[in-house]
C-alpha cells in the first residue's frame, strides 16, 4: 500500500507545472518569462523637429557709409522692435509677421524726424541720424511694446522711435551718438530686418 501511494504522488506531482530537477542542476528549477519585447513593443511617434530661429551668419553684407534700401513689394505688420549692443556693432531690429516690405534706410545729419502726418517734427538723443521706412506696413495692431526706446550707455545707437504709422507706412527714426557706416540685410524665420551701425571708429 505504502509504495502504491508513493507512485500516485509521483503521477500527480509529474502531472503538474513545476517541475523538479536533479540535485546540482539549479537551472532546470528555473521558470522562463516571455519575452518583455513582446509585451512592451507597440507604435512609436516621434516628435516633429523644432526649428530655432534663424541667426545672423557669417556672409553679412560689409559696413557702408550709404543709405540702403530693400525688401519686397508686399504687406506685413511689425510685431517686435528690438535694440541691442554688441562689441563691433549696435543693433536695431523690425520685426515682421511676413517677408519684410520694402524699405529704405537713409542718413541724417542731424537726429530730427518729421513726425508722422501732423507736420511736427521730433528731435532724438545724439548728434546724427537715420530714418527707417518701411511700406506696406503697419504696427498698430500688432505691436505692443515701447515706440521709445532709449540707451545712452550705447556707443552708436542713442535712441529708437516711432515717428510714423499712418497709411501704411511705417517709420522708425533713430539718433545716433555720431555718425556711422552701416549694413542692413533681412532674414526669416522669424522675418526681420536687421540694421546695425559699426562701433569702430575712423
Amino acid at each position: 500500500m505504502r509504495l502504491t501511494a508513493a507512485a500516485g504522488l509521483c503521477l500527480l506531482l509529474a502531472a503538474g507545472c513545476v517541475q523538479v530537477g536533479p540535485p546540482g542542476n539549479p537551472a532546470a528549477n528555473q521558470t522562463t518569462s516571455p519575452p518583455a519585447s513582446s509585451a512592451a513593443s507597440g507604435p512609436r511617434y516621434s516628435q516633429p523637429p523644432v526649428t530655432p530661429p534663424t541667426a545672423p551668419g557669417s556672409n553679412l553684407p560689409a559696413f557702408a557709409c550709404a543709405d540702403s534700401g530693400g525688401g519686397k513689394t508686399g504687406v506685413a505688420n511689425v510685431n517686435s522692435v528690438r535694440v541691442s549692443s554688441q562689441p563691433d556693432y549696435d543693433r536695431f531690429v523690425l520685426q515682421f509677421d511676413g517677408p519684410v516690405p520694402t524699405y529704405t534706410v537713409k542718413r541724417q545729419a542731424k537726429p530730427t524726424f518729421p513726425q508722422g502726418a501732423g507736420g511736427g517734427t521730433i528731435t532724438l538723443g545724439g548728434t546724427a541720424g537715420v530714418l527707417v521706412r518701411v511700406h506696406s506696413a503697419t504696427e498698430a495692431n500688432t505691436y505692443t511694446g515701447s515706440t521709445d526706446l532709449s540707451h545712452s550707455e550705447f556707443r552708436v545707437l542713442k535712441e529708437a522711435r516711432l515717428t510714423e504709422d499712418f497709411e501704411g507706412y511705417v517709420s522708425w527714426g533713430l539718433g545716433l551718438g555720431q555718425p556711422a557706416c552701416l549694413r542692413t540685410f533681412t532674414l526669416a524665420n522669424p522675418y526681420r530686418l536687421v540694421v546695425d551701425f559699426t562701433t569702430a571708429t575712423s
